[in-house]
């Protein structure tokens, strides 16, 4: 048998099987991910958060492959077919492809022609001529002619037998198992444009002749290739190296056939007839059923990629630094609409709303100023936040102009993102939280929001709209969800939420909570008032003992009663820190924050059989800093003036951007022309780089050279290494980007050149690139 399963994970995360086995007791008894990895270290010997959502994933998996082998074997069993060695193949397979693939000649399926075959009687005709190459074929088919069992002649006979052998061929396991470790290794993805589907398909026309090995075939570009079928423009197909040149019939997989069932054509009487049946196995059989699984598993693997990179995305999103508890003035730019104005407090509340018609057709330039000053004045405003959508950039050319003005307000401007802003607006959350409101003013009220605490903010919208993901809508959606959702309920467990402002959005997401529980606690908070303590949460309805445990350590009370219940100290340690207390004489308020008197404690000398060392360890880190905020520090970028449309940008200039999405082929950058720029990963640092998120994370403020500037296109090659020279960009005919395989030649140079690795990266996304901010 196979080792168990806590074992087979502990082997391939690199831990104990008893850190596994602890795991899995905690998550099986309802213990979420966020908790196991905060509260309870010594049962799992410290693993982290993305340990154990690999172990929660892998657990799933490998539970599911257990209930298969289970059922694979009793339903083999039922059929009076399990051998002995059988038997011992089903219970050592290690992947749910083995296991199919031993189960696929006993699995129920329709009448095959095979079936047919051997309901008529040939399986001896057929293992015969197998055994015994020098039969002659005829000869032994005519003994089994007979027209009343649906053999006419010696023909039929014949191919009643290829059919017999063919299906046990391809349905050989360990066969299967060659020619799919053989084409994974030599096989190529390949793309030809359908005939007629040139000019409709012209988004697609860098794949209208591709290919790369399957591989090495990258996430983005598998997802583009399959896009493009999808849409009737591109056929796809896996070839080996000589099917590129010749017909299928020169596949070298029909050669690696015949040798597995040990077939050779030595000029026997049946060696033809025995070659041409392995030959049809392949044409027939295999080749198309191959292809398709590989396909499946070309776009899973694809998925699983662009999944990763949403969520890493998302991640640093989710985490942006917060400009913190301050009054806000949040605009959703707009030109024949107006410019939506709405002011929140340092809490969030919604104070006034405003509609502003600085531009064309009204151009109330003047009137508007005056506005945002009397705004800014009466509800002592320092910060504003300008939506990055359409008129950003004329939008913030207004305030720009009201501080130049009106110095003594001291205000800041701040361009921030407006992904997920218009779903959020339209949502039903949004509607009971402002149903007076107008959807657009709803809009600037979220864009201020963003600013204070991106976190709260973001948490009200759907995580695959937020829009930071390659190829987000060609993924499996159902994957996407629980990826997006594990990465925001890590995020806001990291941070922890104030339980007296928090919203139900907010403190859904919390460990062990729900929406009904979250909606409980807010509830319950508008009726009897703030929570004055932790232990107070245990009377709102349904809030049970198991739930507190859960959640009561990410949920913070500043300036409660008890000074710890504003930390992330859970409730059950508090003793802990009671003993800790005892023992230097000292009150909990006098120890906060000391970060002399706590470093010198030694935690070893707290520690007991429930709390051991990681615990110790953690609470005197909080006693240093209670209710750290992993976030960093907030910092905004600045956009260079006179430069608002990409009709602006030359090549050479130095611009700062923020960058808006990290993917597997570079970073896209905000420069604030209403349309991202892409920094290729070869133009993102001087050193080679192989992942562009250990460059960049999305948020980051940086520094970025135009290198070119595609108008038809709205494409914009940057990078970030400032010494790179401004070169053209690569033609090839009349004024068409250099092909994929031109410029597949160019990065096997020793030292890509970033304006012609960036067109391919650009070329390769088939669209306009992501984020144009022209339009939302």
């Amino acid at each position: 048998m196979l080792p168990s399963i806590e074992s087979r994970i502990a082997a391939e995360l690199g831990v104990l099987p008893n850190q596994v086995a602890a795991a899995v007791q905690l998550l099986d008894g309802g213990a979420t991910v966020p908790f196991i990895a905060r509260y309870r270290k010594e049962a799992t010997g410290n693993l982290d958060d993305t340990q154990l959502r690999t172990l929660e994933e892998r657990l799933g998996y490998l539970r599911e492959l257990e209930e298969r082998r289970a059922a694979i074997l009793s339903s083999i069993e039922e059929q009076g077919k399990l051998s002995p060695e059988l038997k011992h193949e089903i219970e050592h397979a290690e992947t749910k492809q083995r296991l199919e693939d031993l189960y696929l000649p006993y699995k129920p399926k329709r009448r095959t022609k095979a079936q047919i075959a051997r309901e008529a009687g040939l399986t001896p005709l057929a293992e015969s001529l197998y055994r015994d190459p020098t039969l002659v074929p005829e000869a032994e088919a005519a003994k089994f002619v007979a027209a009343d069992k649906g053999v006419p002649d010696v023909k039929a006979a014949l191919d009643g037998a290829r059919q017999i052998l063919m299906e046990r061929f391809a349905e050989d396991a360990s066969l299967l198992e060659k020619l799919r470790g053989y084409l994974n290794e030599h096989a190529f993805i390949v793309s030809t444009v359908i005939e007629g589907k040139e000019e409709a398909g012209a988004k697609f026309r860098d794949w209208f002749d591709f290919r790369e090995p399957l591989k090495s075939a990258a996430s983005h570009r598998v997802l583009a290739l399959l896009r493009g079928r999808n849409e009737d423009v591109l056929r796809l197909s896996i070839k080996t190296e000589p099917e590129l040149r010749d017909p299928p019939e020169s596949s070298p997989c029909i050669a690696m056939i015949a040798r597995h069932v040990g077939i050779e054509d030595k000029g026997r009487a049946a060696d033809r007839w025995l070659t041409e049946t392995v030959r049809w196995t392949w044409l027939v059989k295999l080749s198309l059923h191959l292809e398709t699984e590989l396909m499946g598993v070309l776009r899973e693997r694809a998925e699983e990629e662009a999944i990763r990179v949403f969520a890493r995305n998302l991640h640093d999103l989710l985490l942006a630094a917060p400009a913190g508890p301050q009054a806000v003035i949040g605009l959703d730019p707009g030109i024949r609409t107006g410019v939506k104005v709405a002011v929140v407090d340092a809490t969030g509340k919604l104070l006034e709303t405003a509609t502003l018609y600085p531009f064309e057709p009204r151009r109330d330039w003047e009137v508007s100023i005056a506005a945002l000053r009397r705004l800014a004045q009466k509800h002592g405003v320092k910060l504003v936040a300008i939506g990055n959508g359409t008129a950003s950039r004329e939008t913030d050319r207004l305030v720009g102009e009201l501080i130049q003005r009106h110095p003594e307000l001291r205000l800041t401007k701040v361009l921030v993102s407006e992904a997920g802003a218009s779903v959020y607006s339209a949502s039903e959350l949004a509607a009971r939280e402002f149903p007076e409101l107008d959807v657009s003013l709803r809009g600037a009220v979220s864009i201020a929001r963003r600013l204070q605490d991106p976190l709260a903010e973001l948490v009200k919208i759907e995580p695959k709209s937020i829009g930071v993901g390659q190829y987000q809508h060609d993924v499996n959606q159902a994957k996407l969800a629980r990826a997006l959702d594990a990465v925001v309920e890590d995020c806001v467990n990291a941070v922890g939420v104030d339980v007296n402002t928090a919203s139900v959005a907010l403190l859904a997401r919390i460990s062990g909570l729900n929406a009904t529980l979250a909606a409980n606690i807010v509830g319950y908070r508008d009726q009897h008032g703030a929570f004055p303590t932790r232990a107070a949460l245990k009377k709102v309805p349904r809030l049970g003992e198991k739930t507190f445990e859960q959640a009561a350590g990410f949920l913070r009370i500043p300036h409660g009663e008890n000074p710890l219940d504003a930390s992330a100290v859970h409730p059950e340690a508090y003793p802990v820190v009671e003993r800790i207390l005892a023992d230097i004489k000292k009150s909990v308020k006098e120890v906060i924050g000391d970060s002399r008197l706590i470093r010198s404690l030694r935690p070893e000398k707290y520690t007991d059989e429930r709390f051991g060392l990681p615990t110790v360890q953690d609470i005197l880190k909080e006693l240093e800093k209670p209710g750290r905020d992993p976030r960093p520090e907030f910092k905004t970028a600045s956009f260079r003036e006179g430069v608002e449309e990409i009709t602006d940008l030359e090549p050479g200039m130095v611009l700062e951007g923020v960058v808006t999405n990290v993917t597997n082929f570079g970073a896209f950058v905000d420069i604030g022309v209403h349309q991202d720029g892409l920094v290729h990963v070869s133009a993102l640092s001087d050193k080679f780089v192989r992942d562009p998120h250990t460059v960049v994370k999305a948020g980051d403020v940086v520094k970025v050279k135009v290198l070119e500037v595609d108008l038809p296109r709205k494409r914009i090659a940057l990078s970030m290494r400032l010494s790179d020279e401004v070169r053209k960009t690569e033609k090839v005919g009349a004024g068409q980007t250099a092909s994929p395989r031109d410029l597949q030649r160019h990065r096997q140079q020793p030292r890509p050149e970033p304006t012609s690795a960036m067109a391919a990266a650009f070329a390769k996304l088939n669209l306009t690139a992501p984020a144009d901010r022209s339009s939302r």
